[in-house]
């Protein structure tokens, strides 16, 4: 599951078809995509019920949680992480939360609690912790404090289980589930340990060079995708978020429908989906067990904004590529009675297999999207 996020919106003329169902026709955006046309789905109609905010919704795309501009706002598990609990166990990292971004703090990914988990900005260094094996000093230097961190959370545990036998039923049941993720953690931490002593693969690209230059956000994104596309290749991750961050061209999306802003701001949206639709291609130019890469992934791309230029947290540009769904076709649902789209993460939990039929606001799979 690789789930990306592009914060400033999309502008929906060029991205939405016409007319719904298989036989659409191209809009100009999806015709960059053309070459995979038949691997992936498009839809429109859909939200976050509640999810307002305008900007603040950004960090809510993966979690669907409400209201994040309010005060005292706290979010929720992001789907990635979710589903990083179930499947994440099977590879060197349980998942990969990564942002094309020039703040520190800007993430797609969340735990249970609420947190948000840092991400990697570096497309360089991510490459290095993936496939440049460590010298035994430092490798042993990363197992010890490992087990320093295992070591802190025992004697958390054993204060927390202390303090228990004080406390009420109703606050018991809290520590319960708070001790309950400290478990979790050490049994990742445990698995982190076992993978250090493991030799990362070997791989015969280069590590890419980090460009400085946030208005080349197009380009930095090539750059993380194939990074990512190595990752997936490699089985070093199954779960993978990224957020693109495209701040840079914010005055563009207030565009007032003025001409040459509009043409301004197309062209730096068109370099976006060139981006995807060279990931996408590499991916699905590249076999494993007898299907493409593509064919076995779940690619989520979509934006907290369905127009920029108004704030509108509603009618989501959104498509979803890969994965053994049956595609090629344009659902469109009631553009002012939002279809949610935490319907579809219930679909993509379901695909990897974990046995769920809600997700946040979601409480049932995607209507129309089936498998193959």
């Amino acid at each position: 599951m690789v789930a990306i996020e592009t914060n400033m919106g999309i502008l929906p003329q060029f991205f939405f078809p016409a007319t719904a169902g298989r036989n659409y026709a191209l809009t100009p955006y999806l015709n960059i995509l053309s070459r995979v046309r038949d691997k992936f789905t498009v839809f429109s109609g859909v939200s976050h019920p509640g999810v307002t905010g305008a900007h603040a919704a950004e960090k809510c795309f993966l979690t669907g949680t409400p209201h994040p501009e309010r005060g005292g706002f706290r979010n929720g598990i992001s789907l990635d992480q979710l589903a990083a609990e179930s499947v994440g166990n099977q590879t060197r990292f349980p998942s990969l939360t990564l942002a094309m971004s020039g703040e520190n703090n800007q993430s797609l990914s969340f735990t249970r609690s609420g947190a948000p988990i840092p991400a990697e900005r570096s497309s360089n260094r991510l490459f290095q912790r993936l496939f440049v094996q460590g010298r035994q000093d430092e490798i042993a230097a990363v197992v010890e404090a490992l087990r320093q961190q295992r070591s802190l959370l025992d004697f958390v545990a054993d204060q927390s289980r202390r303090l228990n036998r004080t406390l009420s039923r109703a606050d018991q049941l809290r520590l319960d589930q708070y001790l309950t993720s400290v478990r979790e953690l050490e049994q990742r931490l445990a698995a982190m340990e076992q993978w250090e002593h493991r030799p990362r693969p070997r791989v015969t690209a280069t590590a890419p060079q980090d460009i400085d230059d946030n208005r080349e956000f197009a380009r930095k994104t090539r750059l993380i995708f194939d990074v990512v596309k190595l990752a997936l290749e490699t089985d070093s991750s199954r779960v993978i978020s990224l957020f693109i961050d495209t701040t840079v061209i914010h005055n563009l999306k207030h565009h007032g429908n003025r001409p040459e802003v509009l043409a301004d701001l197309r062209a730096k949206e068109e370099g976006q989906f060139e981006a995807l639709d060279g990931f996408l291609r590499s991916l699905n130019d590249t076999q494993e067990a007898g299907q493409s890469l593509l064919d076995r992934t779940m690619v989520l791309y979509g934006t907290c904004m369905g127009s920029a230029n108004s704030h509108a947290n509603t009618n989501l540009p959104t498509l979803l590529a890969g994965g053994g769904f049956r595609h090629g076709q344009y659902l469109a649902f009631d553009q002012q009675n939002n279809y949610p789209l935490t319907n579809l993460f219930v679909s993509m939990l379901q695909r990897l297999g974990i046995d769920t039929n809600e997700f946040s606001s979601g409480r049932g799979t995607m209507r129309g999207l089936e498998m193959v």
